[in-house]
């Protein structure tokens, strides 16, 4: 027996299956709750996903912006504002016009902005994203004692990279901040050109506040013209996940990208280290392929390490003959490098200082702690 909607496909006596729905035309429902606990922008975030979960706009493009523009409109002709939401740190806005929506989150403080367009069709969706962000960007003017320096981490919509311009004084003025011997060195690594490069795995080893970070700065410096840097600020997540080490090993792939990219780790102490192989076996594997392997062909990438190991404590993989580019200890001044440095010995141990020690002696300055107290004397009963 038949429902009055049902039909039979009388050749077969069965139903007929259902139309398969286009993708592009599938419809979701889209659900959300709000309290008192959410905030405006959170409205607005919710309320500009309607159009893509509907399947009514089923085409989105999303773009971060760093350092905005502060007379940035983010905005295109004929847009008519729905929601506008004005808080302390973020401002969020939703904007609609003949078959989109232009949702924006500017980050005030920070000068970021993420700008999200959903649209009938993938070339209306690309044009107005490419329209609202046009002349949006500063981009702040190269200084002398600076260079730009990319920032990579993995956040809640997957690996996100910052570029920021940092300090980083030239060579020549902080060439007296290393000992002897490690300023020769360092200095035949700065005069590389990417020309001839021999190996990818620059190391930095020694203990802590004797300058490696700074030296690797300084080098960005004088590589800027062949060498993009960026730092890693997840290391142990990038040699952990695979998307993410790709995202940051393939770069963008623009024409535009400098011919060499270097990338710096710090404080790798776990990764390296001569049972590493043993406690994160995975991650070094994925790190060593980077250097020499299937990963690393076709991307000229270099890979600098800082680690307060002793070379002898690395494993010997990492150190191997071939692919270290320079493995350099930066240790202390000697006491009299160290006098010539402050310009008189007081205050400098017979086995010489840090950089760190130094600055501290120059400047006057003593770490905050807690006074040490007299033990107190305890009585049996």
């Amino acid at each position: 027996m038949r429902t009055p909607h049902q039909s039979v496909d009388r050749a077969a006596g069965r139903p007929p299956e259902p139309a398969a729905v286009p993708p592009s035309r599938a419809v979701l429902p889209l659900t959300g709750s709000v309290d008192d606990g959410d905030r405006l922008v959170d409205v607005v975030d919710l309320l500009a996903l309607d159009g893509f979960v509907t399947g009514r706009e089923p085409f989105g493009r999303t773009t971060y912006l760093d350092n905005v523009r502060t007379d940035a409109s983010l905005t295109v002709p004929d847009a008519r504002v729905v929601r506008d939401a004005v808080e302390e740190d973020g401002h969020g806005r939703l904007s609609v016009g003949d078959g989109w929506t232009l949702h924006v989150t500017l980050w005030k403080q920070s000068r970021r902005a993420r700008v999200t367009v959903t649209a009938t069709s993938a070339e209306l969706a690309e044009t107005l994203l490419a329209t609202a962000t046009e002349g949006a960007v500063e981009k702040p003017p190269p200084a002398a004692d600076t260079v730009p320096i990319g920032f990579w981490h993995y956040g809640p919509h997957g690996p996100r990279r910052t570029q920021r311009e940092i300090d980083a004084a030239p060579w020549e003025e902080i060439r007296p901040n290393y000992a002897g011997p490690v300023a020769e060195t360092l200095e035949r690594l700065m005069a590389m050109d990417g020309s001839a490069v021999h190996g990818r795995l620059l190391l930095l080893h020694g203990e802590p506040g004797t300058g490696k970070t700074t030296a690797l700065r300084a080098l960005a410096q004088h590589w800027r013209s062949w060498c993009q840097v960026d730092c890693v600020l997840d290391p142990d997540r990038l040699f952990g996940d695979p998307a993410y080490l790709m995202n940051v090993a393939l770069g963008s792939g623009d024409d535009d990208d400098p011919k060499w990219r270097l990338l710096m780790l710090e404080d790798c102490d776990e990764l390296i280290r001569g049972e590493a192989k043993m406690s994160a076996g995975q991650s070094l594997s994925r790190l060593l392929n980077l250097t020499d392997g299937l990963l690393g062909q076709g991307r000229n990438a270099l890979i600098a390490i800082t680690t307060n190991e002793d070379l002898a404590a690395l494993h010997p993989a990492v150190v191997r003959p071939g692919r270290c580019l320079a493995s350099i200890e930066v240790g202390r001044l000697s006491y009299a490098e160290a006098a010539a440095w402050m310009g008189s010995p007081a205050g400098i141990g017979p086995e010489g200082a840090t950089l760190a020690e130094l600055y501290a002696l120059r400047s006057g300055t003593q770490p905050v702690t807690v006074p040490k107290q007299a033990p107190s004397t305890g009585m049996y009963l």
